[in-house]
C-alpha cells in the first residue's frame, strides 16, 4: 500500500458558525468583525484567542462605538455568544445596525454616494485604450459570494436590530452582561471585573464568543490610572490564551488616547498589551482636513496587527489596502498606502487616501477682502436704475477719463517749478484712465 497521502486543502471551513481558517496558515480560524475593509486591513478578519483595542480620540464622535456595533451585529447573526462588559449595555444593543431584508441577507443596492461618484468617473475618459482597464478602487468590493456565506455580512446604519432577536438571544443564553458598577454608588475593581469575565467564560459554549467593552476608562469605571489600564489588557489577553474559540473588541473613552493623558508613548504601550491596536482619528478636531479631504472623514493609524503562529502579522502579505504585498518584489517595496475611513448612510468604509480627479481642488476662487479701498482715490457712486438687478459677487466697473487740463497742471508742477521755460509741442499725450468702483461694492481686482 502506498504512503502517499494527498494534502487536504488549506480552505477548509471549521466547525464552528461565522469562522474561517486564515489565509496565512490553518493552524489559525479567524471571525469577522462585521466591516469587510476593517478585515482586510486585520489580514482577513480578527483571530480568536485574540484582542483588538480601538481608540477614537475625538470628543465630539463616536467612531470607536461604531466599530463595537458592527463587531455585536456580525455576532448575533452568526449565532455567536455575546458578553458585553458596560453598565448599559441593554441600551448599547437597542441602537445596533442590521440589515433591513432580514438576517444574513445582503441589500444589493449601494449607496448613493457611490453610485454617484462611479458615474462621475464613468463620464471621465482620457483615452480609448483605458476603456478595457478595471476602474479605480479604493476599498475592498463587496462580494457577491456574502449572499450565501455566514462569514461576514451586510449591515445597514440606517436599520436597527429587531427585539425580537435581542430577546431570543437573551432567553437562550447567548447575550449576557456584566456591570462594572457594585450593588452600591461606586464602581468594582478591575480585579473584579476580570473575575467575571472568567467566571462567564467556564460555561464552555460550543460557539464562539465574542467579549465587547464600548467603553473602557469611562466614568462608570471610575477613575483609572495608566497602570490599571493596561494590567487589564495585559490580563485579558491572557485569559484569552486560555480560551481557543473567544476573542474580545475593546475602544478606549476618547480622553484616554491621547498622549497628553497617557504620557509619551502610551498608544504604542497599549500595543504592546494587546493583539491589534488602531486609531481612527477623525477630521472634526482639524477643519483644514476637512477642506482638504471632503471625501474622508479621518485617517486610520495602525499600532499593532495580530500575529498568531507567525512571526510577522498575515496582514502585510494578504492586505489589500496596505499595499504591502503588491510592492513587497521590489527593491524594500514602496511603502504603505495612507488610510482613510468614511461613515456613509448605510455602512462604514475604510479606504486608501486619494485626491479628487481635479487633484484635490474643486473650484479657484478669489474673495476680495471687504475693506479693500485705493488710497487717494474717490469712489465714484453710480446711480442705477430701479429695474437693474443687483447680481451679488460682481463688481460695477466704470471707466472715467481724466481732465486733460487738470492732468497738465500736475505735470508742469513735478517739474521743479520753471515756470518761464516753454517747453517744445510734441505729440499730444493720451489722457489716463481711471478704474472706478461702487463703494457698497468694494470688490476690487488687480488689473
Amino acid at each position: 500500500m502506498s504512503s502517499f497521502k494527498r494534502k487536504g486543502s488549506a480552505k477548509q471551513a471549521p466547525g464552528l458558525p461565522g469562522t474561517s481558517l486564515s489565509p496565512a496558515t490553518s493552524l489559525t480560524t479567524i471571525t469577522s468583525t462585521g466591516i469587510p475593509s476593517l478585515d482586510d486591513i486585520l489580514g482577513g478578519g480578527l483571530p480568536l484567542s485574540c484582542s483588538l483595542l480601538i481608540a477614537a480620540p475625538d470628543l465630539h464622535t463616536s467612531y470607536g462605538d461604531l466599530v463595537q456595533k458592527y463587531f455585536i451585529a456580525q455576532g448575533l447573526v452568526s449565532q455567536h455568544s455575546l458578553l458585553i462588559v458596560d453598565d448599559n449595555a441593554e441600551f448599547f444593543m437597542r441602537d445596533i445596525m442590521w440589515s433591513p431584508s432580514g438576517r444574513g441577507s445582503t441589500t444589493p443596492d449601494q449607496d448613493e454616494d457611490e453610485k454617484i461618484g462611479q458615474q462621475e468617473d464613468q463620464k471621465i475618459k482620457i483615452a480609448w485604450r483605458y476603456e478595457k482597464m478595471k476602474p479605480f478602487q479604493t476599498t475592498v468590493p463587496v462580494s457577491s459570494s456574502s449572499l450565501t456565506d455566514e462569514y461576514c455580512h451586510n449591515f445597514d446604519l440606517g436599520s436597527r436590530v429587531p427585539t425580537s432577536v435581542i430577546d431570543q438571544a437573551f432567553q437562550s443564553g447567548r447575550l449576557s452582561f456584566i456591570n462594572v458598577q457594585s450593588s452600591g454608588s461606586g464602581p468594582v475593581s478591575i480585579s473584579e471585573v476580570l473575575n467575571r469575565i472568567r467566571d462567564a467564560l467556564k460555561c464552555g459554549a460550543p460557539q464562539p464568543i465574542r467579549i465587547c467593552i464600548p467603553a473602557l476608562g469611562s466614568p462608570s469605571w471610575g477613575e483609572l490610572r495608566q497602570e490599571e489600564i493596561l494590567y487589564f489588557l495585559h490580563s485579558l489577553r491572557a485569559i484569552l490564551r486560555q480560551h481557543p474559540t473567544v476573542c474580545a473588541s475593546i475602544s478606549l473613552a476618547p480622553h484616554l488616547t491621547t498622549e497628553a493623558w497617557g504620557g509619551r508613548g502610551w498608544l504604542q504601550k497599549l500595543g504592546w498589551v494587546t493583539d491589534a491596536a488602531l486609531t481612527l482619528a477623525a477630521f472634526s478636531a482639524d477643519p483644514s482636513l476637512t477642506m482638504t479631504f471632503p471625501n474622508h472623514h479621518g485617517f486610520l493609524h495602525i499600532h499593532t496587527l495580530p500575529a498568531p503562529h507567525s512571526i510577522i502579522p498575515p496582514s502585510d502579505k494578504f492586505s489589500a489596502l496596505r499595499g504591502l504585498s503588491a510592492s513587497a518584489g521590489g527593491l524594500g517595496g514602496s511603502g504603505e498606502n495612507n488610510l482613510t475611513f468614511k461613515s456613509t448612510r448605510k455602512r462604514l468604509i475604510f479606504e486608501t487616501l486619494h485626491l479628487d480627479i481635479e487633484g484635490g481642488v474643486g473650484e479657484r476662487r478669489t474673495t476680495p477682502s471687504a475693506a479693500t479701498t485705493v488710497p487717494g482715490e474717490t469712489h465714484d457712486l453710480l446711480h442705477e436704475s430701479p429695474g437693474t438687478n443687483k447680481t451679488p459677487g460682481f463688481a460695477t466697473v466704470q471707466v472715467v477719463l481724466e481732465n486733460p487740463e487738470l492732468s497738465k497742471t500736475v505735470h508742469d508742477a513735478t517739474d521743479g517749478g520753471d515756470k518761464g521755460t516753454e517747453k517744445p509741442e510734441g505729440k499730444p499725450k493720451k489722457p489716463k484712465k481711471r478704474v472706478a468702483f461702487r463703494a457698497d461694492r468694494p470688490d476690487l481686482y488687480d488689473f
